[in-house]
């Protein structure tokens, strides 16, 4: 039988929402195509009227890192992780004209709040959400998007990025730095914002 303290972490960081139609769906930075992938499915298959890809660089790095997986389909010569996930949806059938970029935040913090003025921007008035994310990023991209958008109402949909899913992430060194370092993120960025979101 799995430990307690690992299944209330894994329930807790791994958020999985059953599927359904939404107004938009979010796509939070990184240099995998698995997620704008799933989300151009989810787009062609009649779930979302709209895609918005997030991100620039990272905090963490002062260039670009580069396409993670699937370099030989996904070549261009990528400057932020928006402008990845936008040729990833054009090539996935998903027209210009349905997608909003944000091209600017370094965190996902910035991801949400940097979205949200692009949304407002563009008048676009957006109900319902899906987060498409990496698996173990879900709590806190849920966290920061609905402190963004208290008006909306979230769905999530993970992505399987690094082979770390909710059943073996601690099993291996990197799945447990990965979901502990977001469950201490978690706790940290959530007192940033606790004050304006329960206003």
């Amino acid at each position: 039988m799995q430990n307690r303290i690992i299944s209330d972490i894994s329930k807790y960081i791994f958020v999985d929402d059953e599927l359904q139609i939404v107004d938009a769906i979010f796509l939070p930075g990184g240099s995998h195509p698995e997620q704008p992938e799933y989300a151009a499915q989810l787009y062609r298959e009649g779930f979302a009227k709209w895609i918005i890809p997030s991100g620039g660089i990272s905090v963490k790095r002062d260039r670009w890192p580069g396409v993670r997986t699937k370099a030989e389909i996904y070549d261009g010569d990528y400057h932020s992780d928006c402008e990845f996930f936008t040729d990833v949806l054009l090539k996935n059938g998903v027209p210009a004209s349905v997608i909003i970029g944000e091209n600017k935040s370094g965190h996902t913090r910035d991801n949400a709040f940097f979205s949200r003025t692009v949304i407002d921007e563009k008048g676009l008035k957006i109900k319902t959400a899906m987060i498409v994310c990496k698996a173990f990023h879900a709590r806190r991209c849920l966290m920061l998007y609905q402190m963004a958008f208290q008006d909306v109402s979230f769905i999530v949909r993970p992505v399987h990025c690094y082979n770390i899913t909710k059943d073996n992430w601690y099993t291996t060194e990197e799945g447990i730095d990965r979901v502990l370092g977001e469950l201490t993120r978690c706790g940290n960025q959530f007192v940033t914002d606790v004050k304006n979101y329960l206003k």
